[in-house]
Parts: structure tokens; C-alpha cells; sequence
């Protein structure tokens, strides 16, 4: 299985603490799910395991739409991170 490359954005105090708004990146073969993801990515430097310290915190968009962490990443262009939503 080949490595797929998606976009992946960061934002707000995920952003802040990667250090970075957006980048490529070439996915390994095992990253299959939201999940594999997060858990790969918390893999790649302090200031990623420091962003995503809590991965069941994060809220995740493929391709703009909100998913669960369970969701496949297959065919994903665009991956977006996001912190807990407050307000009301």
C-alpha cells in the first residue's frame, strides 16, 4: 500500500503549539483512521505530542466535514485539528 499525501490545518492553540497553520505530509500505510492519525502525529516532536497530549480532546474535519475518530482517512484531502469548542 502506497503512502497517500494530504493538507493537514491546525488550529488555534493546536496551531499555536505545533508552531505551524498547515503542512503536507505523505501518511505511512498504517495511518488508516482519525486516530492512527493522531497518534502517528503525536509521534513526529515534542510540540506535536505537546498539542495533542489529549487526542480524545481533538476535533477533527475531513475534507470540511466534522468527523468521529473512528473515520478512515482513505482519500482524504484535507485534514483539519481543532481544540475543544466553548461558548455558547
Amino acid at each position: 500500500m502506497s503512502e497517500q499525501t494530504v493538507k493537514l490545518i491546525y488550529f488555534a492553540w493546536v496551531r499555536e503549539r505545533i508552531g505551524r497553520s498547515e503542512e503536507d505530509v505523505a501518511l505511512p500505510a498504517q495511518v488508516r483512521s482519525v486516530r492512527d492519525l493522531l497518534a502517528w502525529l503525536q509521534g513526529r516532536g515534542d510540540e506535536y505530542a505537546n498539542a495533542l497530549r489529549h487526542p480524545e480532546a481533538i476535533r477533527v474535519a475531513i475534507n470540511q466535514e466534522h468527523v468521529d475518530h473512528r473515520e478512515a482517512v482513505a482519500g482524504a484531502r484535507e485534514i483539519a485539528l481543532f481544540p475543544p469548542m466553548t461558548g455558547g
